[in-house]
């Protein structure tokens, strides 16, 4: 598995979101993003994970940045997922994970004591050029944002 640096171009894709709506990367050149990765919708942690970015989003956009989250998930758990928790930034479906793999947030991980190869929670800050600013692996659900924001210098 290969991990992005700041400094890195940011792997361009294109995936379909929770209304089968597409988004490309590269349509956002020119906005500053917040591409997170997480295992799966609707459970204990990714739903704190979300649920903390959506009570950040006003900040964060205010900021100048967009979110987007990324799983696995079908187009329509992540509707379900957002119209549940009232989620509202976008969240995309990367069912073959070939995005999870060119960011390096697929690979070798313990899960209960078992090495299995699965979802890295990641997250990725990225530039108006498309260039990776921050690249953060292993990261926990529970206050990520707040760690992330404060790394970003927003109260």
């Amino acid at each position: 598995m290969s991990t992005l640096s700041p400094g890195d171009i940011a792997p361009d894709f294109t995936l379909v979101d929770q209304d089968d709506a597409t988004l490309s990367l590269h349509d956002l050149r020119g906005h500053r993003v917040i591409l997170y990765f997480y295992p799966a919708a609707m459970t204990p942690g990714c739903t704190t994970q979300a649920c903390d970015f959506r009570d950040s989003l006003s900040s964060l956009e205010a900021a100048g940045y967009t979110v987007l989250g990324i799983s696995r998930d079908t187009p329509a758990k992540l509707r379900e997922f957002r119209e549940r928790d009232e989620l509202t930034f976008r969240l995309l479906s990367d069912p073959d994970h070939a995005v999870h793999e060119a960011y390096g947030a697929w690979g070798e991980k313990m899960n209960y004591g078992k090495r299995i190869e699965g979802v890295l929670r990641s997250t990725f800050v990225i530039d108006e050029e498309g260039r990776v600013e921050h690249a953060q692996y292993n990261v926990k659900a529970t206050g990520h944002v707040k760690r992330l924001r404060s790394l970003l210098g927003i109260d």
